[in-house]
């Protein structure tokens, strides 16, 4: 038994930078390292962009970025590797990381590949009712994409077990991935909700990576943190009873204190006495948070509550289009200016019978966040973006925004500055729905690969 088992966190999402990562994994004499790469919609457009690109592995597009950065630290030190960069092919996902590890030389090492998060197969009959709406998910049948059920931490533990040195996992819920290794180098059992309240209360404070070490926290003047431009990802130095201290590698910049940790305990928590997750219902309210040093924090006695019967399934599905362009307007009269292309392009939408569920116009840096409640007695703006953007059922009529904005660039307002529309101005909408399936239902596999 480790003590303290020392986790770090690798990623917090898709598009997380790799360089503290690969930092933390040199310098952090790390035990675990973890990635979390997953939003709520990944699969559903990783299932998108399959449909289109036959090329598409199906696994996260940053692997062999993230791979490449961390697996000579990682083998030199002996830290094992958990991540969900799997996304709907764990097992392309552990070939790749194969190849990596001979790449480096490292022979003789266990990769595992958890598999069974993604049902879209068989989804709704596993379900019977959108949690958003209340209707039956069957309605769901005509643009259903994609659909997985969090997994917790069980299967990856049961990896590890088995001899796994590096898992990797398709939707497994965030908080999991970190307390997978605590599960198992602990003996936590899966039932044991005092404890395992405490390891995904860990996990959530981990899973976000840069937002609990100064990152998504700086408010200059409010708010400061050392050397923004340079923050550590946070480590856990987790003892057997689940109390942890959080930390980062030295010298790196943001901060660890209280503040950061209590903007992160309470970061997308709706209840916190009940905070749902696969392997537990974790209670913060009882958390005690320490000081105990420069970038440390003590976090024990937070609670747990027993599993839920049923586990969340996120339902993928198609909801038409957006077509979106923007141009731009500068000095004196700017607004006035981009008041009347607006009217403008309402009109020419009306002439082109532009079939719209929504159209939005905005003018970014004025009204385009807060909309209708926004201040009308704001100074006169030297410049303004001017966004147009409309929600579609089809393809082709999205694409009637950007023909009519790029007819601005001559047959519009005086000024107009018009960018080269290089990029696709349409994409395809994939709504996301929840509901929930028999936790008895599931069964997660795994899959052994050896470089």
């Amino acid at each position: 038994m480790k003590q303290p088992l020392r986790i770090g966190a690798g990623s917090a999402w898709w598009g997380d930078r790799v360089e503290p990562a690969i930092l933390s994994a040199e310098q952090g004499d790390l035990d675990y390292l973890c990635f979390e790469t997953m939003a709520e919609a990944t699969i559903s457009a990783a299932q998108v962009r399959s449909r289109r690109d036959p090329t598409f592995p199906g696994y996260d597009t940053y692997l062999d970025d993230r791979l490449r950065g961390v697996l000579p630290g990682c083998l030199r030190r002996g830290t094992k590797i958990i991540s969900n960069q799997g996304w709907i092919n764990p097992n392309g996902a552990a070939e790749r990381i194969v190849h990596w590890l001979r790449h480096f030389g490292a022979k003789g090492v266990k990769v595992a590949a958890v598999n069974g998060s993604l049902i879209t197969d068989r989804v709704l009959e596993l379900t019977d009712t959108i949690l958003e709406n209340g209707k039956p998910t069957s309605t769901l049948t005509p643009s259903l994409v994609s659909a997985e059920v969090y997994l917790g931490a069980e299967p990856i533990v049961a990896a590890l077990k088995q001899g796994a040195q590096i898992v990797v996992t398709g939707r497994v819920a965030d908080p999991s991935i970190f307390m997978a290794p605590m599960m198992y180098e602990f003996g936590w059992d899966a039932l044991d909700h005092t404890r395992l309240g405490a390891g995904n209360g860990l996990g959530h404070l981990m899973e976000c990576g840069a937002q609990v070490t100064g990152g998504y926290f700086s408010d200059p003047g409010f708010k400061d943190v050392p050397e923004p431009w340079n923050f550590g990802f946070p480590i856990a130095e987790v003892m057997p009873d689940g109390s942890a201290v959080l930390t980062k590698v030295a010298g790196t910049g943001g901060a660890v204190n209280l503040m950061t940790v209590k903007e992160q305990l309470l970061y997308e928590v709706h209840d916190p006495a009940n905070y749902i997750t696969p392997d537990v219902v974790v209670d913060f309210t009882t958390t005690h948070l320490e000081q105990v040093g420069p970038d440390r924090v003590r976090v024990s006695n937070i609670g747990g509550k027993p599993r839920t019967p049923t586990l969340k399934v996120s339902i993928g599905c198609t909801e038409g289009f957006i077509g979106e362009d923007m141009f731009f307007y500068a000095g004196p009269g700017a607004l006035r200016r981009a008041q009347l292309a607006k009217k403008i392009l309402e009109e020419r939408f009306k002439i082109v019978k532009l079939d719209a569920e929504e159209i939005r116009i905005d003018f970014l840096g004025l009204n385009a966040i807060h909309g209708a409640m926004s201040p009308q007695n704001q100074p006169e703006p030297y410049e303004i973006a001017v966004r147009v953007a409309a929600r579609t059922r089809t393809r082709e009529e999205a694409i009637k925004v950007g023909r009519e904005v790029d007819g601005m660039a001559v047959s519009g307002v005086g000024h107009t500055g018009k960018r080269v529309p290089h990029q696709d101005r349409t994409r395809e909408i994939i709504g996301v729905w929840s509901s929930l399936v028999p936790r008895d239902r599931i069964r997660p596999s795994i899959q052994f690969f050896e470089s």
